[in-house]
């Protein structure tokens, strides 16, 4: 019989989850916090995997819904981009409607995850100090890649504060402080632009440049401008995204920062709305690359030296599955070679849901992967025959060729990524009726 282990309740866990069930299959979600959402839940606790306290989507609703419960269907009158509260109760909603929650465990650490000699997994899980072991025949993991920090490496001791912006929750802790922000990313630009409201001084160090793209271009959110470029070639789209971005905004050289040296495509592009606009109001102020620490002085690479009490770096995630051994697999460092970003050439009943990074929302793909994953488990879909060729194909013929950072390693184009995997669905795939 069949019956399989979800590894996190999050926003690909649970439309995971629930396609399983709509399949009939046997399915239980382990996941460590409290509630389902992953970090779009709020916890002021340090460590906890969280948005912080004013985080917004930078994905619009538009392209940020499941099909099967879209915005409309849980509550009317959504804005464009909600926020981290609306989409809490959003897959909380989702949850609810289709009756998942019976078939997920809270507070539940999985601790390893091994193949026996009858090729079945062996998980083991940790509830309130009490381990559990239990067999599955299929593994489907969801545990989310922006949970674990990557910290940057400079020479000399920094003397003040030099924290990860995965412990930034709000900005009220920051007040008269003197700030330096890490990075040019989404979390880099909104947590400058959050203590500038309060500190003495705000900061961000750039490396190279980035895009900032405003959240919307002609009165429309600019990702739903941009997907009415999706038909044309990708050359052509993406040369007319970053003229659009250019018009907008200007050159970064008037705002004393960094040009972009690589393709609009080489790089995530920022979403942001107020950085250019604190930096032109004197609110943030721009700085290059660090060169060394020395106490709570910092020497940046153009010769300058300013005196901080805390640095937040903003440099991204390891993507890391704990409970895999290291010689089993490491996805940490270096390339992804997953069909679909879902599936091992080898593993055939190990499926890898919301693991990539669109240029746009994970949790549409998410869907679909799942809709796959199910059918394929249930028998209804079948794994091609190249499947190793697939696998490595996804390395050397990615949609966009970006610089080589561990930041980019599971990059897809969104609209590319979910054309694909629509070809494989019916065309009935939708299913909006709850979970008996």
């Amino acid at each position: 019989m069949q019956k399989v282990c979800v590894i996190g309740a999050g926003p690909s866990g649970i439309t995971a989850l629930k396609n399983l069930l709509d399949q009939g299959l046997e399915a239980v979600c382990y996941d460590f916090n409290t509630e389902v959402g992953g970090n779009w839940v709020y916890n002021e606790k340090a460590g906890h995997s969280s948005v912080f306290e004013t985080t917004h989507i930078i994905s619009s609703k538009t392209l940020s819904q499941y099909e099967d419960f879209t915005f409309d269907d849980f509550e009317k009158g959504m804005p464009d981009y909600p926020s981290h509260d609306q989409l809490r109760r959003y897959f909380q909603g989702y949850a609810a409607h289709f009756n998942l929650y019976p078939h997920i465990e809270f507070n539940t650490l999985v601790k390893s995850c091994e193949l026996d000699e009858a090729k079945n997994w062996v998980v083991k899980t940790e509830h309130n100090g009490v381990e559990k072991i239990e067999t599955f025949t299929h593994l489907v993991v969801c545990n989310g890649h922006h949970w674990l920090p990557r910290m940057p490496q400079y020479p000399g001791e920094f003397s003040g504060k030099f924290m990860h912006s995965h412990e930034f929750k709000k900005a009220e802790p920051f007040r008269d402080q003197r700030i330096l922000v890490i990075g040019g990313g989404n979390s880099a630009c909104d947590v400058a632009v959050e203590t500038s409201r309060v500190s003495k001084k705000t900061s961000i160090s750039w490396r190279r440049g980035y895009r900032i793209v405003p959240k919307f271009l002609f009165g429309k959110p600019s990702d739903v401008v941009a997907s009415r470029l999706a038909w044309l070639p990708t050359k052509l789209k993406f040369f007319l995204s970053e003229l659009s971005v250019k018009i907008f905004s200007g050159s970064n050289k008037n705002y004393g920062l960094p040009e972009p040296e690589h393709s609009i495509t080489a790089t995530h592009p920022t979403i942001n709305e107020e950085l250019l606009y604190k930096v032109r109001h004197g609110k943030v102020f721009p700085k290059p690359d660090i060169d060394h620490f020395e106490g709570k002085n910092v020497h940046f690479t153009d010769g300058s030296v300013e005196e901080f009490d805390t640095i937040i770096a903003c440099t991204g995630y390891i993507l890391e599955h704990p409970f895999f051994r290291k010689d089993f697999l490491n996805y940490s460092e270096g390339d992804v070679p997953l069909y679909l970003k879902m599936l091992h050439e080898k593993y055939e009943n190990l499926y890898f849901v919301g693991m990539f990074q669109p240029l746009g929302c994970i949790w549409p793909g998410s869907e679909l992967q799942s809709k796959i994953a199910a059918r394929a488990i249930k028998g209804l879909w079948k794994r091609p025959e190249n499947i190793a060729e697939l696998c490595q194909r996804e390395v050397t013929h990615p949609h966009l060729n970006q610089i080589k950072t561990p930041r980019h390693t599971i990059t897809v184009d969104f609209h590319l990524f979910i054309k694909q995997l629509k070809k494989l669905l019916p065309n009935n795939y939708v299913s909006k009726t709850p979970v008996s």
